[in-house]
C-alpha cells in the first residue's frame, strides 16, 4: 500500500546537515512510527513521502521553509540570571527548559554577559537545510481510534 494521509508510516532515517554533520538517527534505535497526515512530521518530509510504498529510499533535500522554517529574533528573549533557580553552573549552549504561556519551551543560552542571559528559542534546526535518507519499513492503514487521536497507537508510538 502507498503512503497517504490516514496510513501509518514506520520509517529508518538519518538526518545530516548540508555539512554532511549526522544530526539525527534511527539506526540502533526504534524506527520512527508516525499517522501521515497530520503534520507530525515537517511538511517537506511528508510531501517527499506521499505515494511511497514499503521498500522505497528516500533521499531528500528540504529547504527552511518546508523543515523549522527561518530564525527569528523575536524569539531572542533577555532575562536575568537571578530569574534561574537551581545550582547549576549555566554555560552558553546549554539547553534550558522555560514555561511560557504556551506551555514548557525548550531554549538554548546563546549569550550570557554579567547578569545579562539571552535564551534563544528558535527550534535548533532553524534556518538548517536538512538531507534526510528515508527508508520506508512499513505502511498500514491507521485504525478510527488513531484517525480520531490524531496518533499512533500500540509499539513504536511516539508521542510528540
Amino acid at each position: 500500500m502507498n503512503i497517504a494521509a490516514h496510513t501509518v508510516v514506520t520509517l529508518n532515517y538519518t538526518l545530516k546537515d548540508s555539512d554532511g554533520v549526522l544530526l539525527d538517527t534511527s539506526e540502533g534505535r526504534q524506527p520512527l512510527v508516525y499517522l501521515h497526515g497530520v503534520g507530525a512530521l515537517i511538511p517537506g518530509l511528508e510531501k517527499e513521502l506521499d505515494d511511497k510504498q514499503k521498500g522505497d529510499q528516500v533521499i531528500a533535500v528540504i529547504q527552511p521553509e518546508d523543515a523549522y522554517g527561518s530564525r527569528r529574533d523575536d524569539l531572542l528573549k533577555l532575562v536575568s540570571k537571578s530569574g534561574f533557580q537551581g545550582d547549576e553552573e549555566m554555560h552558553e549552549g546549554m539547553q534550558v527548559q522555560l514555561q511560557t504561556e504556551h506551555g514548557p519551551a525548550i531554549a538554548i543560552i546563546s549569550k550570557i554577559e554579567g547578569d545579562d542571559v539571552t535564551l534563544d528559542l528558535n527550534h535548533p534546526l532553524a534556518d538548517m537545510v536538512l538531507h534526510f535518507d528515508v527508508t520506508v519499513v512499513d505502511v498500514r492503514p491507521a485504525t478510527d481510534e488513531e484517525i480520531s487521536h490524531g496518533h499512533v497507537h500500540g509499539p513504536g508510538g511516539h508521542h510528540h
